[in-house]
């Protein structure tokens, strides 16, 4: 037996992670000095886009957001106690060139390895991304646990799918990429001015990069729609995660036009996690779903 692991950067609703039986550990940001708690196992779906409307309307008001690392204590003591309850450990981490997060489950990780609890075993599997990226892998590997595929098959399957699984995502307000050193804020303050709205995706290597200007926001997020419907693989058997910054009506919007296109298996809709959420801003929209590698060409 084995239990699957994510932080909460993974973006997994609560939902959804008591359907596929996966372990979060969450992080927690600080709004205006106040601990937040990312995630919360006793939230719906509606709770959640209500919370995230709340967080992000903080955003717009100016407030004081710090996040944090969650730390190699905390990965230690949630490991160690799935392994004494005669489980191995398989982890899908953020990206370690997004956070540092994959570092600190690393180490908790190899001091747990010198005198494993049980004997038992951890996998770790960076994302080379982030929220639900990280979150359909953990659950298309709770999907293969469920069809009682092993450990290490299932591992050895999923470490091949971030180079495939795509993130791509357009912001509201350029001053949040401004303030994390992926634009200028003079380049921020031109482009709010013109309504450029870029598009940035997360390369092979789990890097955030741009890709393309677009024009209003509409164009967008029709750019946005024809990049998953030109470069998605088997849609009929793949989940895609849509991640929004409480941009509710315009998530729904790009639901439909990929409906239009292309039949897909299942669409996860949901609010974007507070902890990268904070990163890319208000009116953030992301698409998450695997093509034939990371280039989008």
């Amino acid at each position: 037996m084995f239990q699957i692991v994510v932080d909460s950067a993974a973006n997994i609703p609560a939902e959804l992670v008591k359907k596929y039986d996966i372990r979060v550990i969450s992080f927690v940001n600080y709004v205006n000095g106040q601990p937040l708690t990312c995630f919360d196992p006793d939230l719906t779906m509606e709770q959640e886009r209500v919370k995230g409307k709340e967080y992000y309307d903080a955003l717009r008001a100016g407030a004081e957001i710090k996040t944090g690392l969650i730390s190699s204590g905390d990965f230690e003591e949630c490991f160690r106690s799935i392994m004494e309850n005669n489980e191995d450990v398989l982890y899908f981490s953020l990206s370690k060139n997004i956070s540092g997060t994959y570092n600190s489950a690393r180490i908790a990780a190899q001091e747990l390895m010198e005198n494993p609890p049980m004997g038992r075993r951890i996998r770790m599997i960076d994302s080379l991304n982030a929220s639900l990226a990280q979150g359909i892998l953990a659950i298309y590997a709770s999907e293969m646990r469920s069809q009682g595929m092993d450990f290490d098959t299932i591992a050895d399957t999923l470490e091949t799918y971030p180079a495939r699984m795509n993130g791509i995502f357009t912001v509201g307000d350029l001053k949040y990429l401004a303030k994390t050193g992926r634009l200028s804020g003079s380049a921020a303050l031109v482009g709010n001015i013109l309504s450029i709205k870029p598009i940035l995706r997360g390369n092979k290597d789990g890097y955030i990069v741009p890709y393309k200007k677009c024009r209003g926001r509409k164009a967008a997020l029709n750019t946005l729609v024809s990049l998953v419907c030109e470069t998605i693989i088997d849609p009929k058997e793949q989940i895609i995660g849509i991640a929004h910054a409480d941009s509710y009506e315009d998530s729904l919007y790009v639901m439909e036009e990929i409906q239009k296109r292309i039949q897909v298996r299942e669409f996860i809709n949901t609010s974007y996690d507070y902890c990268t959420g904070s990163h890319v801003g208000p009116d953030t929209i992301a698409l998450f779903y695997m093509a034939k590698d990371r280039e989008l060409l």
